[in-house]
């Protein structure tokens, strides 16, 4: 199962809560949320995509005679909800790009079979985490956004009291289960020798607790930058350290599963440095409000709620999240665990042989999980904008986004996962060493996953944006059975074997993008015209993919002898079949028009941009006329 997964508590955190403040709190926004548009970041291009699909977000109601929570809200518009979104952007994409190039020079310090070591305590973690952490920051962020809208500043205070020691307990309790019972998740797993990196890990999870109060509290200000700064505080440390610490204990001659173990260390010591980053962020945006005075707009200290009612409340929102978020988490350990249990008893290998292969196909994740670094942003973001469409009744306005959504996505997402496909032997031997057909056809299946993993994520988004947030719960089940039972039979058998398991990855996530369709199909009444957002998008992609196969073909022909066909050479024609496959895709998607001025109506001065590229509208386009004026009208 993908890692993808890893993120994904995060990503419907983002959802349910955009989701739910548009419905909530819908209403045009004000000319300030206009001027805040400027001050948008540039440097993300993601960030601009997006950013004009979160202004069609409604604004937080303002209490006039609350002045004390009216001038922090002033204070905060600073950092707007459009600032705040190019920020967990830019954040977002530059963790996954680090935390997959991180794992490269892993890889060559702990070989395939240290690797899957790694990779099964990863996945044990990451379930523990999900299930202690995932709706924390949108329950929390939800509460104390609402009682700030209000003026309650009481009630902030006290969402912040009763949510930290009560997920603190939550986080020690996970920690010594973890710790405890190491051996035994690893033996589930059928993978002895992870049991150290489960104990370092341990701690990982109680500091995750701590941090997840931390970040729903400042973002429940729509605060994103500590969010976004610790991000970038834990992945630089994980890698930083994580890399050091398994090189010293190579050197030092230790045993595979201890330096396995040390390589996995950076993720709870980067943790731990995000907590009194994320505690000195409360503080100064507290002393720059009034929450840090006694008392508050609620009065004593009895008009509050009790504890055990804001427990209830934080609960009502966190369980169905965590239970939705973690289900995939859990798939992903189960099918870890049969994949290298029919690595064993079917294929008669040994542990280690298993984990050798196990480490493969977790090497390849990496690569195919990149697509979705570009498309998680997209579909947390334009939630809020259907929601907001839906909640003024302009069905219409909501079909359009969801199209556009779905075209940029394809655009996005289809060339990725063909030039993952087309390119599957030079991009691992270039970043690994691996010129193995066994590896290069475990990728290819891979890549064409990726799509299915970006398209599931942003159907589901539009789903959940419509109402329909318990459809994953069908989802996510099927196609997680479907993971299982093709893995079961395919990877026991001895001619498929470690391939037989990103053919269930594959399989996972195309049923779910399927049932998505469906269910898009069954129930929302304003449906997006598919064969729109699909037909353009697959023409450029197959000339693209076409193109960049035969430059590295003619110029690993061509340069070959030159270069004496070692690593270097494979680099540099890989990066001539990328540069070409870059140049021809944005070629033809001028030249198709396969962008519309609604679809640049989504990025920041789109319609100027629409004039000047002269980019017709939809209805322009359909009907045969020369061009429109950018901004809707033909």
């Amino acid at each position: 199962m993908s890692t993808v997964v890893q993120d994904r508590g995060t990503v419907l955190g983002g959802i349910v809560q955009g989701g739910l403040r548009a419905a909530e709190d819908v209403r045009p926004y004000d000319d300030g949320r206009q001027q805040d548009k400027r001050t948008v970041p540039l440097s993300c291009l993601m960030g601009l995509i997006f950013l004009r699909v979160a202004c069609r977000m409604g604004g937080v109601t303002k209490q006039k005679d609350e002045v004390t929570m009216q001038e922090v809200k002033q204070d905060e518009k600073k950092q707007s909800f459009l600032k705040g979104a190019a920020i967990l952007a830019a954040a977002s994409i530059f963790v996954k790009i680090i935390g997959a190039v991180y794992r490269l020079p892993l890889v060559g310090v702990l070989g395939d079979a240290g690797y899957g070591y790694f990779q099964t305590t990863y996945n044990i973690y990451t379930l523990l985490l999900t299930i202690s952490t995932a709706g924390i920051p949108v329950a929390l962020s939800r509460l104390v956004s609402s009682a700030a809208a209000r003026g309650d500043s009481g009630l902030v205070k006290r969402y912040f009291s009763v949510a930290l020691p009560a997920f603190a307990a939550i986080g020690v309790a996970a920690m010594l289960v973890m710790f405890i019972f190491a051996d035994s998740f690893a033996g589930f797993m059928n993978n002895s020798q992870a049991a150290a990196g489960i104990r370092v890990l341990a701690p990982a999870v109680f500091f995750g607790c701590i941090i997840s109060v931390y970040r729903g509290y400042m973002q429940g200000f729509e605060h994103m930058a500590p969010t976004a700064l610790s991000q970038v505080v834990e992945v630089i440390s994980k890698a930083a350290i994580g890399l050091i610490i398994a090189m010293w204990l190579t050197r030092r001659d230790y045993d595979l599963p201890v330096r396995s173990a040390g390589a996995i260390m950076g993720v709870t010591v980067g943790l731990a440095l995000c907590i009194p980053l994320l505690i000195r962020s409360k503080r100064k945006h507290d002393s720059r409000t009034a929450l840090h005075a006694p008392g508050g707009s609620s009065g004593d200290a009895e008009a509050l709620p009790a504890g055990s009612s804001v427990l209830g409340q934080l609960m009502k929102v966190c369980v169905p999240i965590t239970l939705g978020a973690s289900f995939m988490s859990i798939i992903t350990v189960i099918d870890s665990s049969v994949v290298m249990g029919r690595l064993q008893r079917g294929l008669i290998l040994t542990e280690f042989e298993a984990s050798e292969f196990f480490g493969m196909y977790s090497k390849c994740l990496n690569i195919y999980q990149l697509p979705t670094a570009l498309i998680v942003p997209v579909s947390v973001s334009i939630v809020p904008a259907i929601a907001a469409a839906l909640a003024r009744r302009q069905a219409s306005e909501a079909r359009i986004v969801t199209q556009s959504a779905i075209k940029l996505v394809n655009l996005l997402a289809l060339p990725a996962a063909a030039g993952i496909m087309a390119l599957s032997n030079p991009i691992l031997t270039a970043l690994f060493q691996d010129s193995r057909p066994t590896t290069a056809t475990i990728l290819t299946i891979l890549g064409a996953a990726s799509f299915f993993v970006c398209f599931q994520l942003v159907t589901t988004a539009i789903l959940q944006a419509n109402g329909f947030e318990r459809i994953m719960m069908i989802t996510y089940p099927v196609g997680g059975a479907v993971q299982i039972i093709l893995d079961y039979y395919l990877v026991g058998n001895p001619s498929v074997g470690i391939i037989g398991s990103p053919i269930g990855t594959l399989s996972c996530f195309a049923v779910i993008s399927a049932l998505n369709i469906l269910f898009m199909r069954l129930r929302i009444k304003e449906r997006p015209k598919l064969g729109v957002a699909f037909i353009k998008p697959l023409f450029c992609t197959a000339v693209m993919a076409g193109t960049a196969y035969g430059v590295y073909a003619l110029a690993d022909r061509l340069l070959a002898s030159a270069l004496g066909g070692g690593r270097l050479a494979v680099v540099i024609c890989l990066g001539a079949a990328i540069c070409a496959g870059v140049i021809v895709y944005a070629a033809l998607i001028i030249l198709t028009r396969v962008i519309t001025a609604e679809d640049l109506a989504l990025v920041p001065k789109g319609e100027k941009l629409a004039r000047v590229l002269r980019v017709r509208t939809a209805g322009a386009q359909a009907a045969g006329l020369p061009g429109g004026d950018g901004d809707g009208n033909s």
